[in-house]
């Protein structure tokens, strides 16, 4: 697969459409963030839209960038664009820079940066187009150019420089979401705080999901609101949920107006149900699809990189329409199964028409026994109509059964305890 290449000098000043083929602004800046081992990687835009305002594109929503246009999945939030600790912006920070090549051949200026997209969809910073010191004495003369992969090339910095929190949060980024949560929780309260700060919008949300409620309320709180909404934005509606229904109403309400409308919608829909219900535990967003669709267009679906393994293990097929709630639902094919049928095969002729759904007010311990009793990772959950509303996997159902201080392998005793009285 050839990767694609996009130089972010030629990109600034592009025009960003929605979906729909409508102008939403154009492209300003590029913004990433520092990474221990490999090149920074792209966390979204920064798109200018009418009235002159600076607003924050994720580049989770951008679908195309090509032909001298970006493509967006939708609207885009319009609260104007903050830097987050951590952020680099390439247009304004990054081109003028002073390099020093690795191999000890001298230094070079940024004068452009190669922005590339691998297999999985993600961007990360490619080639560096640079310029290296003249060796004429004439002032109209220039140096000579070349291009160097990241890794080719290394910033110097003296003590104190604003680059040092970026390589602070640097030394983070190969660690794992639960590993982060808990080193972040080792820290002193401040530190703590500082470092939250410092981390992207998406790589904090991937660690408050893996901390306790009561530490997620306390950092988000800290934060700020503003900051806060963007965070809930990028956790899973569930997690959001479980979070939100921990604060006092009105400051909930006012979180729920600052996250992005469809975020927010599918976080109000899992706020209607009990916290110890399927409808608490359960996810909004499970793989949807019509009974025409085939096994290749299933496969394809399971392929993303940010859906999560319990999700992926399984699609529902209902009537339409195809987002939550549904149509009637019709049943279950799970992945083991589309492997034993050709590409073309249509789902609705392999559905698992046995496999059972689990209303949505059924209580965490009968959840528990279905997935137990049926050897299963997710479970479709459905209405008074039988629409689907979501999925119900065998991780939210252990997050709700473990005791609250698992994750420091205090509990082991009251887990199995817990686990014991589910059985009964």
């Amino acid at each position: 697969m050839s990767t694609q290449r996009v130089f972010v000098a030629r990109l600034v000043g592009c025009a960003v459409f929605d979906p729909a083929g409508d102008r939403l602004g154009k492209v300003r800046d590029v913004v990433v963030i520092y990474r221990r081992d490999d090149p920074p990687r792209v966390v979204g835009l920064v798109v200018e839209i009418p009235g002159r305002r600076n607003v924050f594109l994720s580049i989770g929503r951008v679908t195309s960038i090509r032909a001298g246009q970006v493509i967006t999945t939708g609207l885009i939030n319009v609260r104007r664009f903050q830097q987050r600790g951590g952020e680099v912006r390439i247009m304004a920070e990054m081109l003028g820079r002073k390099v020093y090549f690795t191999d000890g051949s001298g230094e070079a200026v940024i004068e452009d940066v190669a922005i590339e997209r691998d297999r999985l969809g993600m961007w990360d910073i490619g080639q560096l187009f640079l310029r290296k010191p003249k060796t004429s004495g004439s002032p109209f003369a220039k140096g000579p150019t070349t291009f160097a992969d990241w890794q080719d090339v290394r910033e110097q910095q003296s003590p104190g420089e604003a680059q040092s929190a970026e390589q602070l949060v640097a030394t983070y980024s190969e660690l794992k979401p639960a590993d982060l949560a808990n080193t972040l929780l080792d820290l002193p309260d401040e530190r703590l705080l500082e470092v939250a700060e410092e981390l992207s919008d998406d790589r904090l949300a991937d660690a408050l999901e893996e901390m306790p409620e009561d530490d997620q309320v306390h950092i988000l709180e800290a934060l700020g609101d503003e900051r806060a909404a963007d965070i809930l934005d990028q956790m899973e509606p569930d997690d959001a949920a479980d979070v939100l229904a921990q604060l006092p109403e009105d400051q909930r309400e006012e979180l729920l107006e600052l996250m992005e409308p469809e975020e927010a919608e599918d976080v109000r829909a899992l706020l209607k149900y009990g916290p110890d219900t399927a409808g608490g535990l359960m996810t909004s967003e499970p793989i949807v699809l019509s009974a025409d669709a085939t096994v290749a267009e299933a496969l394809a679906l399971i392929r993303r990189h940010e859906l999560h393994p319990a999700l992926a293990a399984a699609v529902f097929v209902t009537l339409p329409p195809y987002e939550t709630p549904t149509g009637r639902l019709l049943g279950t094919v799970h992945f083991q199964r589309m492997l034993r049928y050709p590409p073309h095969e249509r789902l609705g002729a392999i559905i698992d028409e046995a496999a059972d759904a689990v209303p949505a007010t059924a209580s965490a311990a009968e959840v528990a026994r279905m997935l137990a009793s049926y050897n299963l990772v997710s479970l479709p959950v459905v209405d008074q109509a039988h629409r689907l509303v979501g999925a119900v996997s065998v991780d939210d159902v252990l997050d709700y059964l473990l005791p609250e201080d698992w994750r420091s392998h205090d509990g082991d005793e009251s887990a199995a305890a817990t686990g014991a009285e589910v059985r009964r």
